[in-house]
């Protein structure tokens, strides 16, 4: 079951107009987008945060330099529906004028997102949905934060959090299959973290 944060309404406004105004946007629309025949619809807004690591390469587990998980909200995200389906996404970003919008784009992660939400809604337990991107990974999942706030507000990986990683997924790594947070994120840690430096001893 899914409990849906609402987005910033400035968010949705700036995709609103994006859609109503061809010519001012006519340069970031999709193919998909620019041949879609009647009405367009931002839907299933998602809050997107990106996934880092802090901490001093090479230092050893446990220590207060290793590496750690952090997580920063970056943006909002649509759908955009035609008719029955969704064809393209509509991203908005945070900047220091408020909700800004951003670019379209289309392509699997559309698809993908539509149905990690759809297998979401039929687990018995109430989660938030959520998006978390890990850039340097080229991986996007869908996070679904077990505590909903109802705000969408940023919020550190809880234990009993699951992560779903949407199509295409990174080699070692099943797409469409919830992970458990605590079994995902060491992989996704370890990836992220920098390499050891030179001379220095590898961690046990």
């Amino acid at each position: 079951m899914l409990r849906r944060s609402p987005a910033p309404a400035p968010a949705l406004r700036s995709v609103l107009a994006a859609l109503g105004s061809p010519t001012a946007v006519s340069e970031t629309r999709t193919p998909a987008l620019r041949a879609a025949q009647g009405p367009l619809s931002p839907e299933l807004p998602l809050p997107v945060h990106v996934l880092g690591v802090t901490g001093a390469p090479g230092a050893a587990p446990g220590a207060p330099s290793a590496a750690t998980p952090r997580t920063r909200l970056v943006g909002w995200r649509f759908l955009i529906r035609s008719g029955d389906r969704a064809i393209a996404a509509g991203d908005t970003m945070l900047t220091p004028d408020g909700w800004s919008f951003s670019h379209f784009f289309e392509g699997p992660y559309v698809l993908s997102t539509e149905r990690a939400l759809a297998q979401a809604e039929a687990l018995p337990t109430l989660y938030q949905p959520r998006l978390l991107s890990i850039p340097e990974l080229y991986m996007l999942t869908l996070w679904l934060h077990a505590e909903p706030d109802g705000e969408g507000t940023p919020a550190a990986p809880a234990a009993a959090d699951l992560l779903v990683p949407l199509a295409p997924a990174p080699p070692g790594i099943a797409a469409h299959r919830p992970y458990r947070i605590a079994d995902l994120l060491p992989v996704l840690t370890t990836r992220l973290a920098p390499p050891p430096l030179a001379g220095s001893a590898a961690p046990a």
